[in-house]
């Protein structure tokens, strides 16, 4: 069935649902069992639920490499998760998947990271050092699970096993190559017992997807985001990434004369296509190689089935490379970053000794001056922080001003 008919027609037609989709009517549940809505697929739900959550609408305050108030126009870990759902549904779609669950698994895995993007992940793991340490991962599904409290039956959001198998395993089984179950961050181990979320296997083809169209998003959008804070030029990046000066000249052959700003916007948009045909055609070959006939063969298949060719690899290990020398250790970013060190790093000495500057709410449940269960409270206080709102309780803590 053609998925759009216009005046001009269309060159897409939708594909049916492949036997290894992962199926909503066959639905592992939900931990608290639940009535099915009557116009909702359970993935639905979960996406939606997890749209009105606090911790998705905080999203819009926290960013990747700049710090949020340094300008309108960069990404934050909110726009980058409608990217990531997009590029998800859409591969999922073209490849016979359910676009329900890839696109909600797009829009839930980045609810656990900090303020201050990478470098907040580094000083709370440090800060944590003796209490079971942090791992954004994990903390996402502390929040899906634990901190989301709004519902009255339950804590969390109660989402099904196969968003939170995805959540959690996207990336691939947890438990492997050594790895033993009391090894991974306490919040998994302690969820997994009472949820089992079969860690030794691979996760559900939608979950490899949106692993993957997180790295299509990131890749694209940290291109823009560096030339628009001008820490690289489109000159640099094209002489030092040959396959950006591959797409680069096809857009100055078909647009010539355009400015700079439309011409590195097509590019970085034609990028994305590129990837995400590698994406499908190279997953396509490893199915039709591996022949699931049910998503259980794809959790049965002791390698991923979803990823890039390896020349694709080879182009993003160079892009990366370009990217870790020209933005990420970029002196403005080191700045930055140093800042948001000392802010996280203070925060959290303060509230370990003096847990009653904490709002009333997060006392509950703590254990005294620096002891495990305050410990954890602050992180998951500090965690859940905008960077603005870090900014802020710092000022308020620490400035005589204030």
């Amino acid at each position: 069935m053609k998925a759009a008919e216009t005046a001009s027609g269309s060159a897409y037609e939708r594909p049916p649902k492949a036997p290894y989709a992962t199926d909503f009517t066959r639905s592992r549940g939900r931990l608290y069992p639940e009535p099915e809505s009557r116009t909702r697929t359970p993935f639905e739900r979960d996406h939606d639920r997890i749209v009105h959550s606090s911790a998705f609408r905080r999203l819009r305050g926290k960013t990747q490499v700049f710090v949020a108030h340094e300008g309108d126009h960069y990404r934050t870990r909110l726009t980058h998760s409608l990217e990531v759902a997009g590029i998800a549904r859409s591969v999922a779609r073209v490849m016979g998947l359910d676009d329900d669950l890839a696109e909600t698994l797009g829009i839930a895995h980045d609810l656990g990271h900090p303020p201050f993007g990478h470098t907040g992940e580094d000083v709370l793991d440090a800060c944590m050092e003796g209490y079971r340490g942090f791992d954004h991962n994990a903390q996402t599904l502390r929040v899906l699970t634990k901190l989301e409290r709004k519902y009255p039956a339950f804590d969390g959001l109660n989402l099904t096993w196969e968003t939170l198998e995805g959540v959690v395993k996207h990336n691939g089984p947890l438990v492997r190559f050594g790895v033993k179950l009391e090894d991974l961050p306490i919040a998994i181990q302690e969820y997994n017992v009472t949820h089992d979320l079969e860690l030794e296997s691979w996760p559900s083809l939608e979950a490899q997807v949106a692993a993957h169209a997180d790295d299509v998003a990131y890749n694209n959008h940290d291109i823009d985001d560096g030339l628009r804070a001008g820490l690289f030029t489109l000159t640099e990046l094209r002489e030092e990434v040959p396959m950006v000066e591959r797409v680069l000249a096809t857009v100055e052959k078909d647009y010539p004369g355009i400015d700079e700003f439309r011409t590195s916007a097509e590019t970085i948009r034609r990028l994305i296509g590129v990837w995400i045909d590698d994406l499908v055609w190279e997953s396509s070959n490893r199915i039709a190689a591996a022949k699931p006939k049910s998503v259980e063969d794809v959790r049965a298949a002791g390698q991923p089935l979803v990823g890039f060719s390896d020349q694709m690899n080879e182009h993003q290990a160079v892009l990366r490379r370009f990217l870790m020398a020209r933005m990420y250790r970029h002196w403005k970013v080191n700045r930055s970053r140093s800042q948001a060190k000392r802010i996280l790093k203070q925060l959290f000495d303060l509230f370990l000794v003096e847990p009653e500057l904490l709002p009333n709410a997060w006392q509950q449940g703590m254990d005294g001056p620096r002891g495990q269960r305050t410990a954890r409270r602050v992180c998951d206080y500090i965690a859940g922080m905008t960077d603005d709102f870090a900014i802020e309780e710092h000022k308020r803590l620490f400035s005589l001003d204030r």
